[in-house]
């Protein structure tokens, strides 16, 4: 697995290259505007000049996260599903336009999840048609807090089959949202039992394009999306280092998104280690 690092962009995207590398990373994640906020000006020409040339330099893969105020799975005709669907396909263009293969996404939230994979599924195929090209779409796993779709397996399946644009879907796995929903981890048989049910659901695990490597602060099933340094949680060295041996994955991109930047270093370092 080729492992990297989420990365600040203050200063401009570019600058994230040179931050993954103080930290050791091979591999970078990015948000491609400013992730608190719902407007952005627009992409400045030399930025994605600066971008693109930094990517070629170092040889470092680059990935996306959209921003967290987005919901696809919003009510038709709200104004958070207006904002959301605006917002998302101008991050898409925004990767599009950088070179970076992957936006990740958490598909959202919605009290009815049958309602909540249709409006995602809709969602993801309207964005997609304004955005052509190759950039794809990364559906996370999420911890199933609060109404969160996507704590299963199933749902991403769901959301895959429900989209018209399967070519251009992917799935970023995430270690700690995994363990919180219930999936566990950390067992031999359980780390075999998680991978098993998420080929059958969204129908081989090629379509794992990433992962995010967290630990985890809560216990197995608590459904609390709360990461922690790599063996500082409750699952440990051990599942990684399986994940980390695994040759499905060998190919993968893994960043860190665990609570302190400066312990990257450290982290990468331990994981390594594992290997």
């Amino acid at each position: 697995m080729i492992l990297g690092a989420h990365e600040s962009i203050a200063g401009g995207l570019h600058k994230a290259f040179a931050r993954a590398r103080e930290h050791g990373a091979e591999a970078v994640q990015v948000f491609v505007k400013n992730a608190r906020g719902w407007k952005a000006r627009p992409l400045d020409p030399a930025d994605v000049r600066a971008f693109r040339a930094e990517a070629g330099r170092t040889g470092m893969p680059a990935m996306a996260h959209a921003s967290y105020l987005i919901n696809l799975a919003a009510p038709e005709g709200s104004d958070i599903r207006a904002k959301s669907l605006e917002a998302f396909a101008d991050e898409l263009a925004r990767c599009e336009a950088l070179g970076i293969p992957g936006l990740v996404v958490h598909p959202g939230s919605c009290a009815d999840h049958d309602e909540g994979i249709a409006l995602v599924a809709a969602a993801i195929d309207a964005a997609l048609a304004q955005v052509p090209g190759q950039v794809q779409v990364w559906l996370e796993n999420t911890a199933g807090q609060g109404t969160a779709l996507a704590a299963s397996f199933d749902e991403l399946g769901r959301i895959f089959r429900a989209c018209s644009t399967p070519a251009r879907l992917g799935i970023c796995f995430d270690t700690c949202h995994a363990y919180a929903a219930g999936y566990d981890l950390v067992a031999p048989d359980g780390y075999a039992a998680t991978f098993a049910a998420l080929e059958e659901a969204i129908g081989g695990l090629d379509k794992v394009r990433g992962f995010h490597l967290n630990d985890c602060k809560k216990p197995l099933g608590c459904r609390v999306d709360r990461h922690e340094e790599i063996g500082d949680g409750s699952m440990g060295l051990e599942p990684f280092r399986r994940l980390l041996r695994d040759e499905r994955f060998a190919s993968a991109t893994g960043v860190l998104e665990t609570p302190e930047p400066a312990r990257y270093p450290e982290n990468l370092q331990k994981l390594r280690s594992l290997v």
